[in-house]
């Protein structure tokens, strides 16, 4: 499993070397949709992912959901939604919001325990809010707000920033860790489906409403990006009026992890 990632992290070192020099000479954008000084790349990379989506992960999918019945993939989502949880409180402790971070300790703990491995929420009925953080949003949160829109292979819509946070939040997570490879894989490979199933709702509003598919990406990408920047810097404040959950924004990302 670590194998195969740091491969794809090579490719993205790749791209880093070219993008990332680029985006240090190019001015700050105010509206984040028009951070994409790289479109050309980025449509390649979109028509890319899109071709491996319809080929292999959305036909799996369709199958998934088709064989299990939906209390089994809620189950499913429930558990890789509590795996999550680790690098969310790690990232919760990097940007120093301590009481988020209480939030979702308890949120893991409960569901851990009680949840049975995370595959039933309990927390959420107790009050304990979803939450979830990466690396991205951590640097985020010491300054690095802008930055331009880049599609990487495989991981899909995403920035400069954010890409860079990506194998930082992979080594958070519990993958690196597991010593068999079948399992590692498997894992992994249920969690990218998943995550698929969770978005197919989603391909019927985007053809429908979108002219250009890949700017209704782009755009959905960065906002929802800067939705979280702003939200985070009021999750360490309990007395402020608690903010709609993230995961309750339709995440327009059909990236293929």
């Amino acid at each position: 499993m670590v194998k195969l990632f740091r491969l794809v992290v090579m490719i993205g070192l790749v791209i880093f070397s070219v993008c990332v020099n680029a985006e240090e000479t190019t001015a700050p954008v105010t509206v984040v949709n028009q951070q994409d000084p790289y479109e050309s790349f980025n449509r390649v990379m979109y028509k890319f992912n899109d071709f491996l989506d319809r080929a292999i992960v959305k036909p799996v999918t369709r199958v998934y959901i088709t064989v299990l019945p939906k209390p089994i993939t809620k189950s499913v989502s429930n558990f890789f939604s509590n795996l999550n949880n680790i690098p969310t409180i790690i990232n919760d402790v990097l940007q120093g919001n301590f009481y988020q971070e209480t939030s979702d300790t308890w949120r893991l703990g409960i569901n851990t325990t009680i949840g049975i491995l995370g595959l039933f929420d309990v927390a959420s009925h107790m009050g304990l809010e979803s939450n979830s953080e990466d690396f991205g949003l951590t640097l985020a949160h010491w300054g690095y707000n802008n930055s331009n829109y880049l599609v990487l292979p495989f991981f899909g819509p995403s920035t400069i920033r954010d890409g860079l946070g990506i194998p930082v939040t992979y080594y958070m997570s519990v993958y690196p860790y597991i010593d068999n490879d079948k399992i590692s894989y498997g894992l992994y490979g249920v969690g990218v489906v998943d995550k698929r199933s969770q978005l197919l709702d989603y391909d019927n509003v985007m053809q429908q409403a979108a002219i250009d598919r890949y700017a209704f990406m782009r755009n959905a990408y960065m906002q929802r990006r800067n939705y979280l920047i702003q939200r985070n810097k009021e999750l360490n404040n309990p007395y402020l009026e608690k903010n709609v959950p993230a995961e309750k924004f339709s995440e327009q990302n059909l990236s293929l992890t």
